[in-house]
Order: structure tokens, then C-alpha cells, then sequence
């Protein structure tokens, strides 16, 4: 028509080429890393190996990724009552989580290493958690509660006759239903109240017995327990003879609902996939489980489980923003050179690198430890006793630091959700308040100093391995022996951070290579280091710490 402006042919936009940014990391494989695998192999699972590097391939594919992101992306939603206004207190999840929890109780991240009497068994599951963690932490807590219940059901031994079978299968049956009629079991936790928190024996919740020996009915209130979903608990309640431990179901034997009523799911900083939730008890039937008074002695064998893994989460979350870190550096670059090939990056990267094979090695010899001393080695069980918490205590500081310095290797890249970065950031902090904060398992190990026999010797022991190896070791050991002869509450941090870095030291001075062993001692313990990630001194080889944390990719 007149007056209208001619049709110009189509010309593609240049404004939209994409230049100069990674391609997506996925697929790739999360068990290639150095560390783990020698770790596995010297703690006595090499056999599992294949198993792990095939989990390996799992997490890092595109769809194990894919169903991480929507785990968390579509949170777990509360349904309290049904349609007619029955009370039916459920937690509805996404499919992903549910194909999450599927391959981690088939790859035995749940109880079944207590089913396996293979030697190495507990190490070859915390080598899975390490390479499965690389898609989400949130369902790694039914995981680890599952695993973690199984020593304490032990304590009676009729109930662990009913149950543990099914805890430890492998076959993930999320309807709730009558327990035994279940194929498969998860088992969640219940110890801390709104008044008390980590202080357990102030907890209010009451527990009656019933005419049946045994039975009791609980009535209270719990502030934290998470994965509400799961069929079986381990709660903490006041009976007539103190504080004891209890196995609650959610379905009765009779297939009628236990009163388990969730007021409501917490809105957390992170952990977004996984439910945390506040169940009120009213009538609710549980099992005694060991004597009455010894809730805490009872239970304190499970939270030991779930604090190794509060250390291989938080190792797996430095591994895995390193992994991503390396991956962006490796592809992105600035004034004129790829930002791996830039000195101060390297360094940045080479000093994440001895923090996470640091980590990734203590966790796998506290692995190591349980393993052995749940097969009757009392040297093991000692050293098993303090040194985890002290694992518990230091690595999981160091997660929230790493993953920050992680995450700006993407510059603005890495502040974006989509990178996934932020979610990991989150996710962070919380191991080091699961399972006890900072002060509380800073003190533990105070404790175990004082009242465990045995504790000092089976650390000072492992640290002996390494004697004379380095200088600067030795003089960190002498350093520590001189703190212990007055440790106090108020100095109880500065000790279990020096004896970390001593049992971290150790272990890399006797396994990993020298590069990476110098330069961990150096700035960890020689000072030759500054206050944030990347402060290695001028003689560090970075070269060979990043060509073994980072392999090339093909």
C-alpha cells in the first residue's frame, strides 16, 4: 500500500552472539578426582571403585544435574489435611527428588553398609556420598539418618530384629504405610526442642508408659526434625525415669496414623529440597529403646554417623565448587589470556585445591576409622571418638569460606542462580550447625580429652606416623601437646583448629604428593600464608597441585 515502508530482508542480531563464556560443565565425572580415589583404595574399599567412578558418571550427567536443580527449584509443600478434613500431615515433593532418593538407596548411601560385611563397607558409602553429593545435599539427610539410626535400634535388639532389615535394603518405598508391609524403610530423628536446642535434657516433651512393656505415649513439641516424611524416628522424651530414647513410628502395626502432627515446614536459608519440620506429639505410641534415663548415651552413637557426614557434605560441596570453578576458569578469558593461565587465579585455584584434598582425605580416613571400629578395633573406635569431631568442628567452617571464593571465580557469573553457585553457597553453612554447632563440638572434643580413655593417645598416635617427616609438623604437634596441659572452655576453639590442621597435615605429608604436603604445611601451619584463599607463598607448586586436583577434561 501506499506510504508504507518496504520489508528489508532478516538480518540475524550480532548484539545476541555468545562469545567467550564455558560451556555447561555437564555430563562430566564426579568421582575423577585424585584424592577420593587413592583415599578409597588406602582405607580399605578399593573393591568398590568401579561401583564409585559408575556413581561418578550418575551425578555429574545432565539429567542427575537436571534433577537437583528442580529439586530445589520446587520445594516440598506440606499437606496437613485431606479434602474431608482428616488430618493427614504429609509432605509432597517434587519427581526429582524422588528419582534422587531412588539411585541413593539403591547405591547404598542409606543403611546398607550395616548389612555388608565386607571389610571397607562404610568407607565405599562415604566414597559415594562424595561423588552422589555432587547433585544435592538436601536428600543426603533421610540418607544419613537412615544410616545413622541402625547403631542405636541396636541397643534393642527385638526392634532392630523388626526393622533393620528394611532399613538397610536398598529399594526406596516412598508411601507411608504400615512399616513392615514397606519394602524399604528411611529413618528420621527428633532430639531438639524450641527451649533447649543443642542442650537435649532440658527437653518438655513427656513420655508415658502405656500397660504394654515398653509402649509409651509421647506428648510435646519438637523444633527441628527434618525429613518428616520418613517412616520411623528416633526421638528424645522425658520418661519417668529421665531422658530416654524412642523408636516412633508414623504408621501404627495396626495401619491406623500415629499422631504426628506437622505444624509447619521451616523456611530455611538453604537445604530447600529437604523438608525440616515441627511435628507436635499427642498420644503417640513409641518404643523404648535401651534404658530409661539413657536417651543420650542411646543416641549418641547415631549423631557420630551424622557428623562424618556433616564432613563428607561439606567436602563434596568444596569439591564440587572447585570442580565448577576450574571448569569456568578453564574456558573464560580476560586481558588476553584464559583466567587458569593468570598467576594470581592459579594461585586462588591451587589453594581451593589443598583444602578440599585436605578435606576429602580427612574424611575418608574418619571413614576408615568407623569402619574398623565397628568391626571390633578399639584403637580405631578412640581415635574414630575425637577425631571426628574435631572433623565436624573444622571442615565444615571451612565450607562457607571456600564456597564464597569458589563462587567469585565466576565473577558475576557465579552470583546467579542459574550457575547454581548460590545454592551451594547456602547450602553451606548448615553442616556446621547440624549435628551440634561450632561451640559444641568444640567442647565435645574437650570432653572426649578428659572422659574418653584412650582419646588423646589415638590421636597423638596418628599424628606420630608422620614424625619427622616435616619440620614444620613436628613443631605444630609440640605446639599442641603444650595447649592440652591447660586447655579451657575459652581456648577450646584454638585447640581443635590446631589439631585439625596437625591430623590434616599428617595425612598429606604421609599420602599425597610433596607439592601438595609443602604447601599445605607451609601456610597452614608455618604461617606463610594471608587471611582469605590464594595467599600461597612464591616457591607453592601450583602446577603440579592443579594438574592433580584439575585434571584436563577431553
Amino acid at each position: 500500500m501506499e506510504g508504507m515502508l518496504p520489508i528489508l530482508p532478516h538480518e540475524p542480531s550480532r548484539t545476541h552472539d555468545v562469545t567467550n563464556q564455558p560451556p555447561p560443565l555437564a555430563p562430566y565425572d564426579a568421582s575423577e578426582d585424585t584424592a577420593l580415589l587413592e583415599g578409597l583404595r588406602r582405607e580399605g574399599a578399593g573393591w568398590a571403585e568401579e561401583d564409585v567412578r559408575r556413581l561418578g558418571r550418575v551425578a555429574g550427567s545432565t539429567e542427575a544435574q537436571e534433577w537437583a536443580d528442580l529439586a530445589n527449584r520446587h520445594e516440598p509443600e506440606l499437606r496437613t489435611h485431606d479434602r474431608y478434613g482428616n488430618r493427614v500431615d504429609e509432605v509432597d515433593f517434587h519427581p526429582s527428588w524422588h528419582h534422587l532418593m531412588r539411585v541413593a538407596v539403591a547405591e547404598g548411601l542409606a543403611g546398607a553398609p550395616w548389612a555388608d560385611e565386607s571389610p571397607g563397607a562404610h568407607v565405599a558409602r562415604t566414597a559415594g556420598g562424595l561423588v552422589w553429593g555432587h547433585t544435592d545435599a538436601g536428600h543426603g539427610c533421610p540418607t544419613s539418618m537412615t544410616y545413622a539410626a541402625i547403631p542405636a535400634l541396636r541397643k534393642e535388639p527385638e526392634l532392630a530384629k523388626v526393622y533393620e532389615p528394611l532399613l538397610t535394603g536398598r529399594e526406596y518405598d516412598p508411601v507411608l504405610r504400615v512399616p513392615t508391609d514397606k519394602r524399604g524403610l528411611l529413618a528420621g530423628m527428633g532430639m531438639t526442642e524450641k527451649q533447649g536446642g543443642s542442650d537435649v535434657r532440658t527437653n518438655t516433651t513427656s513420655a508415658t508408659p502405656t500397660a504394654e512393656s515398653g509402649v509409651y505415649t509421647l506428648r510435646g513439641h519438637k523444633w527441628f526434625t527434618s525429613a518428616p516424611m520418613c517412616d520411623v524416628f528416633l526421638v528424645l522424651a522425658q520418661a519417668p525415669g529421665g531422658l530416654s530414647c524412642f523408636l516412633l513410628p508414623r504408621v501404627l502395626p495396626d495401619g491406623n496414623r500415629n499422631p504426628f502432627r506437622i505444624q509447619r515446614l521451616k523456611d530455611k536459608l538453604g537445604n530447600r529440597s529437604n523438608a525440616s519440620s515441627e511435628p507436635e506429639f499427642d498420644g503417640t505410641l513409641a518404643w523404648l529403646v535401651g534404658p530409661e534415663g539413657q536417651g543420650v548415651k542411646t543416641i549418641i552413637e547415631m549423631v557420630n554417623c551424622t557428623r562424618l557426614d556433616c564432613v563428607m557434605m561439606s567436602a563434596t560441596l568444596m569439591r564440587k565448587t572447585l570442580v565448577e570453578a576450574g571448569h569456568h576458569v578453564r574456558h573464560r578469558t580476560a586481558f588476553g589470556a584464559r583466567l587458569l593461565d593468570q598467576p594470581l587465579m592459579r594461585n586462588v585455584l591451587a589453594d581451593l585445591a589443598l583444602e578440599s584434598e585436605a578435606a576429602t582425605t580427612l574424611t575418608l580416613r574418619l571413614a576408615g576409622a568407623a569402619d574398623r571400629a565397628v568391626r571390633g578395633d578399639s584403637g580405631e573406635a578412640a581415635f574414630r571418638r575425637i577425631a571426628t569431631a574435631v572433623g565436624k568442628y573444622w571442615v565444615t567452617k571451612r565450607g562457607p569460606a571456600f564456597t564464597a571464593e569458589a563462587l567469585e571465580c565466576l565473577g558475576g557469573n557465579g552470583y546467579v542462580e542459574d550457575s547454581g553457585m548460590p545454592r551451594h553457597y547456602r547450602e553451606a553453612p548448615l553442616l556446621s550447625i547440624w549435628e551440634g554447632s561450632g561451640n559444641v563440638n568444640a567442647l565435645d572434643v574437650l570432653r572426649a580429652l578428659r572422659r574418653e580413655s584412650g582419646a588423646a593417645e589415638a590421636l597423638f598416635g596418628e599424628l606420630a606416623l608422620a614424625e619427622g617427616a616435616d619440620a614444620r609438623l613436628d613443631a605444630a604437634v609440640a605446639r599442641l601437646k603444650e595447649r592440652l596441659v591447660q586447655a579451657s572452655e575459652t581456648a577450646a576453639r584454638r585447640l581443635v583448629e590446631l589439631m585439625a590442621l596437625t591430623l590434616q597435615a599428617s595425612l598429606l605429608v604421609r599420602h599425597a604428593p610433596p607439592a601438595v604436603a609443602d604447601a599445605f604445611c607451609a601456610t597452614r601451619l608455618d604461617g606463610d600464608w594471608g587471611h582469605s584463599f590464594g595467599t600461597l607463598p612464591d616457591g607453592a607448586d601450583l602446577d603440579a597441585i592443579l594438574t592433580r586436583a584439575l585434571p584436563e577434561r577431553g
